[in-house]
């Protein structure tokens, strides 16, 4: 399963691997990605009462004031929380079964299993994907060190089905021979695509390292060579020892009255029994206890920093890492622990950032704190920029550690990181998904639904002396494991692109999916209640014209706010390339009246954030803050789009950072294949077919940035949305003033888009890059925009060609019955131009052509034989309920009402789109597979490995 989404940020490698990307990571502060410019004034006086503002967000009685519990006469332990904000509930059924129940020869066992749980049951011997897409459900799943997780989130109506589906596979799954066979192909798949990164391979070794007589220091997802060895019995003996109601917690979040609630679990669960922990029939390969069954301390290896572990491949820039061991989840110190990895490592004021990024060593650094069960540790990490030795890095981190032991932490720093924390907490519960994870998390890991509440007081509670205390007891050199990473080949994308020529192969595809053998397994769904209608986002235009939408939302004491300006990557100069998002990394670097770190200082001292992003068509702007630091946010976001200075050190350090950045992305076949999908679609005049270069990035001046900022950078190229606790008068009131002076004469700039020619025939390209395990195949031709008449039926079509891996044509024929990828998606890049329509996918090299001439041949068919009017009535079902469901997290609220502004939408575009999408037919649909799949007009571009 994928990692992580914030994999590539935090390196929490292997900590959870998971079918779809979970936006959630409960205790990791936030890497900020923007540098800093010289401390030259003192930040506002009131930064040192922030941690006051902060705990007056958390509720009275907690963040679990409204939590309940029963455990039935099976053991099954049931979570309640009523939450009233949106007609959604979560349900999520957690495990106490992680890689802590492995040892080296079923290691992995725990993560195979969790992909079974999909393949069906005795009653329902189908694809729980394609039933949990029928749903509407934002379903997923994940393998962790001390648990396996299921959570689906659903329209209230739906509360009944989905928890019959978790019960049903909880005792009834089939873990059948053929299907486990395919399965294990899909797992080795995942595994290689992670092994494609140079960091994930580093932190595998020095967690081995770090504990090599514990299953921590085992690989969650296991070895493709144990992988391959897992048996059916093997595979049987876990689930019947594991999975059971004594051995689960069940967590339901939502709009939903708790007793009604607790007699459907008690109805739906209560028969289900209790599994005998003696000795399982048909044990015969596997011996099941693990070191994990008598662990009480971790002894680490020691290792002394002037012998670390190197590791030399190929790859594309020096990466240090570095692994402490700590104590588990309920130790004593663990408040003051979290306390100083935030001085350490959470934002621009953080110790190591300071003496890592800031001082032009590396382009990154970060760290985070895990502490489970049994024990834990604390990672660090950085990425030398050119030129800079690895050894050197890891002496500066070092020294960093000690100032921190031998001086102590200041009050100020010691109030920002218990602010961040604070903060960070809060603004990581807006959504009732995120809730129910934090009570499962809890609940399972330390034994407690209320440890979130227990650890909050806690860290208010910590001193400067209890920070030195634990940096100097956990932080000792002789505890530590350290690795580098030496790239002995350093790619930047000057390797060889082939072309791959035509693909020949012949192969059966397997019949469609019918709905009607869906609809047969999924249970009952309830009449849905009726609700009001949804509220329209008010609009107001300021006098600079610049478009603001407003949503009130009393739910949580927070804002998001979401932002774009039309300055992004398409106004490019070719021949300096990377000038627009050079000029948003370093917005907020410096103003007319603030220094970089005053900037930071007067967000991070409050928990809140702001960062700018270069897109193809805009500048993305993000921002979150509790509710009483809204004005901060929208006067720093005011201060830093009008008076932005661009030091020059700053914008050096950006540019070096930039460099090393493109040099990993390079390295990396996912952008790799995008990259060169893209420019091989779009002719050399088209502003999407520009990207940056290291040429282009050298190239680029100060002046040139002050340039673009200046001509792209104006109100009546700006779109702002907030939803979150405020009064909309309060905040136009914000707004008028602190944007009154921001101005633009003349009409904003404009840029040609010629027309783009299909491909004559299939295209076959292969940039080839060393060390890679596994393949990734994006395939493409022209697609449509956003106002384009057909986007609804598109989507019709996209949801039932490949919009989910588990439900869709593409993931049933390529994953499911070919067992050649992990993961298979199509999409329209539907922007205000138009992008492309794509397929992505991932593959071992080996296995690449079988699955592009099988994805090819599956294009053609829907082409010549359409789709079915039972699949378009599913889809249509799928996408709107999956649509209400997304709209009750407030940051995708956001997001929507912001990008329809931004497309040239009305405002009724957030009500009306489901009805929309029902309106489509299937005359529509095949209509449009014939006018936009091309099957025989397509760029085929597979990165990574060689499959010539």
């Amino acid at each position: 399963m994928s990692l992580l989404a914030f994999w590539r940020r935090y390196r929490f490698a292997a900590l959870l691997f998971s079918l779809c990307l979970i936006a959630v990571l409960l205790f990791a502060p936030e890497a900020n990605s923007t540098q800093p410019d010289r401390v030259n004034s003192a930040v506002v006086a009131a930064e040192n009462s922030a941690i006051n503002e902060k705990q007056s967000a958390i509720p009275a009685g907690g963040m679990t004031e409204n939590v309940g519990k029963i455990v039935l006469d099976n053991g099954l332990t049931v979570l309640t929380k009523e939450v009233h904000t949106a007609p959604v509930v979560s349900v999520q059924v957690w495990y106490k079964i992680g890689s802590r129940n492995e040892e080296p020869g079923v290691n992995g066992i725990a993560h195979q299993l969790e992909h079974m749980l999909f393949k069906g049951t005795s009653d329902r011997p189908i694809q729980f994907g394609r039933l949990f897409s029928a749903l509407g459900s934002e379903s997923n799943a994940f393998t962790s060190y001390d648990q396996t997780a299921y959570y689906g989130t659903v329209e209230r109506h739906k509360l009944r089905a989905l928890l019959t589906l978790e019960a049903d596979r909880m005792h009834n799954s089939l873990i059948d021979p053929a299907q486990l066979e395919s399965e294990k192909r899909v797992v080795i798949s995942e595994l290689q695509g992670y092994e494609n990164d140079p960091g994930y391979r580093l932190s595998r070794r020095v967690m081995q390292a770090a504990f090599p007589n514990s299953p921590y220091g085992l690989p969650v997802g296991g070895t493709k060579a144990d992988v391959q060895k897992f048996t059916v019995d093997q595979v049987r003996q876990y689930y019947r020892k594991y999975y059971s109601p004594d051995n689960a917690t069940l967590i339901v979040v939502g709009d939903f009255q708790t007793a009604a609630t607790l007699q459907a679990v008690k109805e739906i669960f209560g028969n289900i029994s209790k599994v005998s922990r003696g000795a399982e029939a048909g044990s015969t390969d596997v011996n099941l206890r693990t070191k994990a069954d008598n662990l009480t301390q971790l002894a680490p290896v020691s290792s002394i920093n002037q012998n670390p572990i190197v590791l030399r491949e190929e790859g594309s820039a020096p990466l240090l890492n570095v692994v402490y061991p700590l104590p588990p989840v309920n130790h004593p110190d663990i408040p003051a622990l979290q306390v100083m990895d935030y001085v350490l490592t959470s934002g621009r004021n953080s110790r190591l950032y300071q003496a890592l990024v800031e001082s032009g060593l590396t382009s990154d650094a970060g760290g985070y704190t895990s502490n489970l069960i049994g024990a834990g540790w604390y990672e660090l990490y950085a990425t030398a920029v050119p030129g800079e030795k690895l050894r050197k890095i890891d002496q500066t981190l070092q020294q960093a550690i000690a100032d921190l032991q031998t001086k102590g932490v200041t009050p100020e720093e010691l109030n920002r990181a218990q602010a961040q924390f604070v903060a960070n907490i809060t603004l990581g519960n807006r959504n009732i998904t995120n809730q129910a994870i934090q009570l499962g998390d809890n609940e399972t890991t330390a034994g407690d639904y209320r440890y979130i509440d227990k650890l909050l007081a806690a860290v208010g509670e910590v001193s400067t002396a209890d920070v030195q205390r634990v940096a100097q007891e956990y932080l000792k050199p002789e505890n530590s494991t350290v690795g580098y990473f030496e790239p002995t080949q350093i790619t930047q994308g000057d390797t060889g692109t082939r072309n791959a020529g035509q693909t020949s192969e012949k192969f059966n595809l397997g019949p469609p999916v019918d709905p009607a053998e869906v609809a047969k397994y999924l249970p009952e769904i309830e009449v849905a209640n009726t609700t009001s209608e949804r509220g329209l986002p008010e609009s107001l235009k300021l006098g600079n014209g610049m478009q603001v939408l407003l949503v009130s939302d009393r739910s949580t004491p927070t804002v998001s706010l979401s932002g774009n300006i039309s300055a992004g990557r398409q106004f490019d100069p070719a021949t300096k390339a990377g000038v627009a998002e050079l000029t948003a990394d370093n917005l907020i670097n410096g103003t007319k009246t603030k220094d970089a770190l005053t900037l930071a200082k007067v967000l991070e001292s409050r928990g809140a954030s702001l960062g700018f992003s270069a897109s193809r068509e805009g500048v993305s702007v993000s921002g979150y803050s509790l509710k009483t630091d809204l004005p901060v946010l929208i006067e720093t976001l005011a201060d830093v789009v009008q008076n932005a200075t661009f030091p020059t050190d700053q914008l050096e350090l950006s540019r070096q950072r930039g460099i090393t950045d493109l040099k990993a992305q390079l390295d990396d076949p996912n952008y790799l294949g995008f990259r060169t999908l893209q420019q091989q679609i779009f002719p050399q005049n088209h502003p999407f077919h520009s990207y940056p270069t290291l040429e282009s990035l050298k190239a680029i001046t100060r002046a040139d940035v002050v340039e673009f900022y200046q001509t792209y950078y104006r109100p009546d190229n700006t779109v702002l949305a907030l939803v979150g606790d405020f009064d909309p008068q309060e905040v136009r009131s914000l707004l008028e003033k602190h944007f009154a002076n921001w101005t633009a004469s003349g009409k904003p700039p404009q840029i040609d888009f010629p027309p783009v020619a299909a491909p004559a025939k299939i295209v076959r390209l292969n940039p080839v890059l060393p060390g890679k395990t596994q393949a990734v195949t994006v395939i493409g031709n022209r697609g449509i925009n956003r106002q384009d008449s057909r986007y609804y039926a598109a989507l019709v079509l996209n949801q039932i060609l490949g919009g989910d891996t588990l439900s869709s044509r593409l993931g049933t024929e390529i994953r499911d019955r070919l067992g050649l990828t992990y993961g298979i998606y199509s999409y329209f890049q539907a922007g205000k131009q138009p992008g492309l329509f794509i397929i992505d996918m991932q593959t071992a090299a080996e296995d690449a052509n079988k699955a592009i001439s099988s994805t090819i041949a599956l294009l053609r068919q829907i082409c010549t034989s359409g789709v079915t009017a039972a699949e378009v009535e599913t889809a249509k079902r799928s996408l709107t309920s999956s649509y209400s469901v997304s709209l009750a997290d407030p940051d995708s609220l956001t997001s929507q009402i912001l990008m329809n502004e931004v497309y040239g939408l009305s405002r009724e575009e957030i009500r009306n789109f489901p009805q929309k999408i029902q309106a489509v037919t299937l005359e529509q649909v095949n209509q449009v597979a014939k006018e936009l799949l091309h099957p025989d007009n397509l760029v085929v571009v597979t990165a990574g490995p060689d499959v010539t």
